[in-house]
């Protein structure tokens, strides 16, 4: 298999996050232009307080982002460089990328808790799979 295959979703992700940080930008911006903040200005205290969800969860989506991701984008680095890339390994990966953006657009519009965890529930296991079983094939030479 070409190891450049595990590719697609490890720039799927970049993508992915940009798309978020300028949803995130295009929410943000009308609000803090809109939004009387008083004599002090937008505090960060002040800005949470205020910000609605459609304002507040594309922040937290983009937060998320920076957390499991970290350790994605660090294991295809790694399988890559290593050349075990497999069918299995691009499989998991593209499995973790489209869960992560079905999990994307539920955090940053309906935000349905119980579906949104299960999407990350999902995207989390591909992801484990993934390190759990390189790790294992690291052990085992």
């Amino acid at each position: 298999m070409d190891s450049s295959a595990i590719l697609g979703p490890f720039f799927g992700m970049i993508v992915l996050t940009l798309a978020v940080w300028l949803y995130m930008f295009a929410r943000r911006v009308p609000f803090i232009l809109r939004t009387d903040w008083g004599p002090e200005g937008p505090t960060a205290a002040k800005f949470t307080a205020l910000s609605p969800p459609a304002i507040s969860n594309p922040s937290d989506n983009l937060k998320n982002l920076f957390e499991l991701p970290v350790i994605f984008y660090a294991l295809v680095l790694y399988l890559y460089a290593s050349q075990r890339v497999d069918g299995t390994y691009v499989a998991a990966a593209w499995m973790f990328f489209a869960f992560r953006v079905l999990h994307s657009a539920m955090h940053c519009t309906l935000n349905v808790v119980n579906v949104r965890f299960a999407l990350y529930l999902v995207a989390s296991l591909a992801l484990w799979f993934m390190a759990i079983r390189a790790l294992l094939a690291h052990l085992g030479g």
